[in-house]
């Protein structure tokens, strides 16, 4: 069985032309979801991967309906294999259910897993150059003047968090971090 997902961004937008190039492929059951790709948990995908048994193909418009980055698509795609699942992306025509498809996409997984090493590699060397010239990261301690001042602020109550925060030039997690009682400070 054809299982079909599709995702947009926004409300604005519309899961029309998905659903229906989903429909034209075959699909007999759709499930969506209008959220960012950023976001980790979606319930319509979810429910789809629930939904699948195995010989069964989730197929996606395109390989970015599906995965918020090459590394979750991966994961994804490897979970439905480990099911004995199928994926098919019908705009760059990748089909986890042919041997060429699948090659495809292993190429996909080493590329992703080289730009990971690399970028890994560079934050790495940027941060021990950085540490050579006497740099820090983190960010810069909150003076004992500050914290008093964050105390006297909230327990005064004219001004608004997020003014007390403007004004401190902290943000909000930090006051709450340091406006505490003495004991709990350090």
């Amino acid at each position: 069985m054809l299982i079909g997902y599709a995702r947009v961004s926004t409300t604005d937008q519309s899961l029309d032309p998905q659903l229906d190039t989903l429909k034209e492929a075959g699909c007999e059951k759709l499930f969506s979801d209008i959220a960012s790709g950023a976001k980790t948990e979606r319930l319509g995908l979810n429910q789809a991967i629930a939904f699948c048994r195995q010989g069964d193909t989730l197929v996606v418009w395109k390989l970015d309906r599906m995965g918020r980055s090459m590394s979750h698509l991966i994961e994804v795609v490897r979970t439905l294999a480990e099911q004995q699942i199928g994926f098919r992306s019908l705009t760059e025509q990748i089909d986890t259910t042919t041997l060429g498809g699948r090659l495809i996409f292993h190429v996909f997984g080493a590329l992703a897993e080289f730009e990971r090493d690399l970028i890994r590699e560079r934050v790495n060397a940027g941060l021990k150059s950085a540490r050579a010239r006497g740099r820090r990261g983190g960010r810069p301690p909150v003076s004992e003047e500050t914290k008093v001042m964050a105390r006297a602020l909230l327990a005064n109550k004219t001004l608004s968090i997020k003014q007390i925060c403007q004004k401190l030039g902290i943000a909000k997690s930090t006051l709450y971090k340091y406006a505490q009682p003495e004991e709990r400070l350090e």
